[in-house]
């Protein structure tokens, strides 16, 4: 035998082999992968994708021949992926990503007819009548698509999240958003403080020291070690406030303030809103602070995607049209100007 024939040979042999392994394997059974290595639980999985556990358990095996890898092992109580399962997730996410934009990104995306799911993370210190607005116009405007709204948690990753395709959209505000990911901003904000219509500032004002010195509270850190935004600010100007209390639930903290003498120091327009049915009151913050910033960011790989820019839009217009026409405060929210300047510095 000629050796110089026998690396075509192995060569027509082995690509054989992969097409045959290829034939087998169909769009739902990467699904089925993908969710069962995100989800890390064949039961959850079945609920995310509304079948049966049995037929989750029979696709997992299927995967497992092919892969020639577990997969999914267990790890005390927990199920974790293995090596090779998790170097499958992004090429995973990437495949189904791809087979959801193939048609409707060659047809341009038709806003009425489409039944993509919008996934969207997003802060709870927005204003508060902005997300639900938001769902109603995607609801009104593509009736036949889904829309989720995440959390932006201490145990979610969101660089990971948009990268494999599991949320298509982040919302929030950052001191420097991530220079890796693409971005559009939003709005600013004026920083200010919410206290109680019974505080004492609200009668004396403050100066820096006062408030300095008052009972903050301020939400829980994204992750260990982390700083809000405004302590990030006050750590340049080298200042510490006095954090009393702290709060997973940003919803929540409005109503602690209302019946407490704590201090919340975030954005106008939430303030705003949430001293309309409470009996709250918003007050200058004694130390000048730049505006908040608020972005939306996407991944690259949904840059051109005509959806995924449908989705900005609609993110954008939803802001635009809460946006106050008044840049004062309202007088029935704020304590009189010469009060709370009566002891500023």
């Amino acid at each position: 035998m000629d050796p110089h024939h026998a690396p075509p040979v192995a060569a027509s042999a082995s690509g054989a082999q992969d097409r045959a392994l290829f034939d087998r394997i169909d769009l739902h059974l990467i699904r089925v992968l993908h969710t069962v290595l995100t989800e890390r639980s064949v039961s959850r999985a079945a609920l995310r994708l509304g079948m049966h556990q049995p037929a989750v358990s029979t696709a997992l095996k299927r995967l497992r021949e092919l892969a020639g890898d577990p997969l999914l092992v267990r790890n005390g109580a927990h199920m974790v992926p293995t090596e090779a399962g998790q170097r499958m997730l992004e090429p995973a996410a990437n495949v189904l990503r791809a087979a959801e934009t193939l048609f409707t990104e060659a047809r341009s995306f038709d806003a009425r007819t489409s039944r993509l799911t919008f996934r969207i993370a997003a802060s709870d210190y927005l204003d508060p009548l902005f997300l639900p607005r938001l769902v109603a116009d995607i609801q009104r405007q593509a009736p036949l698509a889904k829309v989720e709204i995440h959390a932006l948690t201490r145990e979610g990753d969101y660089r990971a999240q948009l990268a494999l395709g599991e949320i298509d959209l982040v919302i929030g505000n950052w001191l420097q958003p991530p220079e890796d990911l693409h971005m559009a901003r939003l709005f600013s904000d004026e920083v200010v403080s919410l206290v109680s219509r019974d505080h004492p500032a609200v009668r004396r004002g403050w100066d820096q020291a006062a408030w300095l010195a008052a009972e903050h509270i301020a939400p829980m850190p994204t992750h260990p070690g982390a700083r809000g935004i405004i302590d990030q600010l006050l750590d340049g100007m080298g200042l510490q406030r006095h954090i009393a209390a702290r709060s997973a639930y940003f919803g929540l903290i409005p109503e602690m303030v209302a019946g407490t003498r704590l201090v919340l120091t975030t954005g106008r327009r939430y303030c705003e809103r949430v001293a309309a049915r409470l009996p709250l009151v918003l007050l200058p913050c004694p130390i000048a602070m730049p505006p908040l910033l608020y972005y939306q960011l996407w991944h690259a790989r949904s840059q051109h995607s005509s959806s995924a820019r449908w989705l900005r839009e609609r993110t954008r217009d939803a802001i635009a049209a809460l946006q106050p026409q008044d840049s004062h405060f309202p007088p029935t929210h704020l304590a009189p100007p010469q009060q709370a300047r009566s002891e500023a510095p």
